[in-house]
């Protein structure tokens, strides 16, 4: 293959990133497009580069170490990057790859002035823009200093910032290359960026301009504040003019310098509305060109504008895909999920194929269309306050996008908008039995899932799934476990309100509903305290277990004394609560039973923290203390006026709390259940076709819908390059956060609390389990990592199930997503601990190791050091 040093900016196009990196590629697809200028100018390829590479062996040895640093060693990392700059920037440009250079400089002209910029190969990418992690050199001139500054640039590769960002992105260093763009100098009257979408909320019908005097860099670089024009359907609709005291302009023998503007200018805009509007134009169709939105630098030139710049904005959050062109609102399944990571296309798939509503895919996360129930005016109201009660936040999303009258139309009443907010559950009997027949019910539809799945192989394994997930919807959609769920939630609500206006006491639920019976989320919390009462006699087994470090260690444990009871305690947990795991709506996440070790901290800080029957201690405690307060509320009552009939309304309503919250936990257990068991079949399934080479390896499957996993099996072929691209995708979508709610424009509505009535300064949230607590806050993101003592509170992004073994051991939580009835709060009402959830960034904003007091009752978190 014959080496190509230079590729002019025409004979290139946006397919060619490998050889001309991420920003020749797209100046070179730029100028393809009708109307749009772009400065002249050329490649050097990373063929040059490679070239210059293997000049200098003594690099691939400092790759190598580069590779093994922790992100966290800044100071080896620093010494590094600079090492290897210096080498290559010392490096002599070989004669024939010189001269090829200085023959693309002549024909565009020696005697003009250029600008010299990175270009690497992982850059303005869809997924990662590497938005200034390489060098740019302004107004470059005569062809020896060309030389020097393309030198600079493909040193520039290893600038410490841009080391540490692709170790951050999990990039290899290898893996990238530097080609560099030489391009002539333009001389602006005015330079800035348009933003095809709104970068703040998403909204892909609202462009934003930046605009300042003189060259882009003074923009760039934080020296002036820009003009900011907003602009939607060829109209401005908002600006603000800066005063730009200051611009960056080219000197004539080479380089730049900072000047300051004429007081009289300096208030000027930098550019008419006239000139904004086409500007916009202008880059919508550089958008339809790329397919997607885009951040794009422009320069002013005699009235015409040369586009030098244009890259995805890769923080915009995706939009589900719709078959037609109206107005969607979009709430997130997560946030009501509590589970806010990306899921695997396998996982998005089967919950999709299982769940009860359709669900809309972006981004990595579900969506369900609440539009038809927004617009109906008979189920907006009851979906409204459905939405309030899960979680403030999301309401007030809501009504923000209904205030904008023309965005959602209202609907007849007779329209298919939905169940009305009336068609509740027919209410049930307050019987124990309902819930022991449910639970027998689900327990007995699991046991015939596992028998008959067990024969089943190839192409008949995913056609039984296919009648299974019928089945599971069924189980899901059973009008008496409806019934058991509602009632149990409407007593809570009916207690808290009524208890509220009779005897002024706030949530007074959370008391009455300790220690519930049939909580299976709860009791798995408590077991494990269990577990550790069985390992805390054993020194050895303490000792062994605290040097844990994957996931074989169950089979160890015979070997020292007390092992054998200790690993059967463990498998014993595990047969009723392995299933579970962070994240468990997504089936591809790795199960507690398939990787004990996680629970392995948790054990040992309840080994450490707590007597022998503390589990029985604490169930009985709440049940005790629920008991009291329901003596104490009914006394209350009967002082009142009509005090007798409220006070056996209110005894009716205890009685029937208790009798179903527990069971609130249950269904998601039933469904965890289920999941495990179709994973199982599918892993096993995945075994056959690595050992037929149809797959590398059987996690692969985790990257494929059900449909074309189904495909795949049925044939025997798999396109390797798709699961490429959904791993990439994957990777890419852990950097976003999902929206509480979405619209079709691609905005990000976020809501916010509407209170006054709290302390400045303290993080507002949604108060969801009674009480004032303070203590040590442990900000934990990764529950293998917990590391609590008695009296800490736990600050973590969303709790689901699998977090409530940790839940014995602290005092108090603090959580970014949540709502009144998710399970982080249900199970810190069992636990009676004080939780505050819904608490906007509450992991970046405590710190771990800060003194914080957290008022459950009214609902914020006070950080005291």
């Amino acid at each position: 293959m014959i080496e190509q040093y230079v590729l002019h900016l025409h004979d290139v196009d946006e397919t060619q990133g490998a050889v001309v990196g991420g920003k020749g590629a797209h100046l070179g697809g730029l100028s393809r497009i009708e109307g749009i200028r772009v400065p002249a100018g050329f490649c050097v390829t990373t063929d040059a580069f490679r070239r210059i590479m293997a000049e200098a062996p003594s690099i691939d040895d400092r790759l190598d170490q580069l590779s093994r640093l922790n992100l966290d060693d800044r100071e080896t990392i620093r010494a590094l990057s600079a090492e290897i700059r210096r080498t290559i920037e010392e490096l002599a440009i070989p004669d024939d790859l010189a001269a090829a250079i200085a023959r693309a400089v002549a024909q565009l002209g020696e005697q003009a002035a250029y600008a010299v910029r990175s270009s690497a190969t992982a850059e303005d990418l869809p997924t990662a823009s590497f938005a200034g992690q390489q060098d740019t050199y302004l107004n470059v001139v005569g062809p020896a200093s060309i030389l020097q500054h393309v030198s600079r640039c493909w040193a520039s590769l290893f600038t410490e910032r841009a080391v540490t960002y692709r170790q951050r992105n999990g990039i290899d260093h290898r893996v990238v290359h530097m080609a560099v763009v030489v391009q002539q100098m333009v001389f602006p009257h005015a330079a800035g960026i348009v933003f095809t979408a709104d970068p703040v909320t998403g909204n892909r019908k609202v462009a934003t301009v930046e605009a300042s005097f003189g060259l882009g860099e003074a923009l760039v670089s934080g020296l002036v504040n820009p003009d900011v024009f907003k602009v939607r359907d060829d109209g401005i609709v908002a600006k603000t003019i800066a005063a730009k005291q200051r611009a960056v302009h080219a000197l004539p023998a080479g380089g730049t310098q900072e000047v300051t503007i004429d007081p009289q200018r300096q208030e000027q805009p930098a550019l008419t509305d006239a000139q904004v509007v086409r500007l916009v134009q202008l880059g919508r169709r550089i958008e339809a060109h790329f397919g997607r939105p885009q951040d794009i630098e422009w320069c002013l030139v005699d009235d015409g504008f040369q586009i030098v710049q244009s890259r995805p904005i890769t923080t915009l959050f995706p939009i589900p895909a719709a078959h037609d062109a109206e107005n969607r609102v979009y709430l997130s399944v997560g946030h009501q999920q509590m589970m806010t990571d990306p899921m695997k296309p396998l996982g998005i798939s089967v919950w999709q194929l299982t769940a009860m509503a359709p669900m809309h895919e972006a981004g990595g996360r579900l969506f369900v269309d609440a539009t038809r129930r927004l617009a109906s005016p008979a189920s907006r109201a009851g979906f409204l306050e459905m939405a309030g009660r899960s979680d403030p936040l999301t309401r007030d999303a809501l009504e923000t996008v209904l205030d904008r009258d023309d965005f959602v139309p209202s609907l007849p009443d007779a329209g298919p908008g939905g169940p009305p907010a009336s068609g509740a559950p027919t209410p049930i009997e307050t019987d124990p039995a309902i819930v022991t027949e449910l639970i027998e019910r689900s327990q007995a539809s699991i046991a015939a899932l596992r028998r008959d799945i067990r024969t089943k192989t190839g192409p008949a394994l995913l056609d039984f799934l296919l009648e299974a997930f019928q089945e599971h919807k069924r189980v899901l959609s059973d009008p008496l476990s409806m019934q058991a769920i509602t009632a149990g939630m409407e007593a809570t609500w009916w207690l808290n309100d009524q208890l509220h206006e009779w005897l002024g006491e706030k949530n007074a639920a959370d008391t009455l509903t300790l220690s519930a019976p049939n909580n299976v989320t709860s009791e798995m919390g408590l077991a494990l305290l269990d577990v550790a009462d069985v390992i805390r006699p054993h020194p050895q087994v303490v000792e062994f277990l605290q040097g844990v470090e994957d996931d074989r260690f169950l089979d160890e444990l015979p070997k020292l004394a007390g092992g054998t009871e200790a690993r059967d305690a463990i498998e014993a947990y595990l047969d009723r609560y392995g299933m579970r795991c962070v994240g468990e709506i997504d089936i591809t996440r790795p199960r507690w039973s398939e990787r004990p070790s996680t629970l392995v901290p948790l054990i040992l800080d309840n080994v450490r923290n707590f007597e022998p029957g503390a589990a029985g201690r604490r169930f009985e405690q709440g049940r005790q203390k629920a008991q009291k307060k329901e003596q104490d509320v009914l006394e209350r009552l009967r002082a009142l006026p009509d005090g007798e009939q409220k006070a056996d309304e209110t005894k009716r309503m205890i009685d029937r709390v208790r009798t179903f919250i527990g069971y609130r936990e249950y269904p998601k257990y039933g469904i965890i259940g289920r999941y495990f068991v179709y994973k199982q079949a599918l892993l096993e399934e995945a075994e056959r076709l690595v050992q037929a080479n149809v797959l590398p390896e059987k996690e692969d499957i985790f990257y494929l819908t059900f449909p074309e996993l189904h495909d795949v099996v049925r044939s025997n072929r798999v396109d390797d390059q798709l699961i490429q691209q959904r791993k990439d995708a994957f990777r890419s979508y852990q950097a976003l956060t999902p929206p509480r709610v979405l619209t079709s424009d691609g905005e990000a509505v976020t809501g916010a609390y509407r209170r006054d009535d709290v302390p400045a300064g303290a993080l507002i949230g949604l108060p969801v389990s009674a009480g004032t607590i303070e203590g040590r806050a442990r900000v934990i993101l990764d529950m293998a990592e917990a590391d609590l003592e008695a009296g800490d509170i736990l600050v973590t992004a969303y709790t689901d199930p699998s977090w409530s073994p940790l839940f014995v051991a602290i005092t108090g939580l603090v959580t970014e997503v949540g709502g009144l009835m998710t399970h982080g709060a249900v199970i810190a009402r069992e636990y009676g601990l004080p939780a505050v959830v819904g608490v906007v960034d509450a992991t970046r904003l405590i710190r771990d190791g800060q003194r914080i007091r957290v008022h459950g009752t009214d609902g914020y978190v006070e950080i005291l050091s």
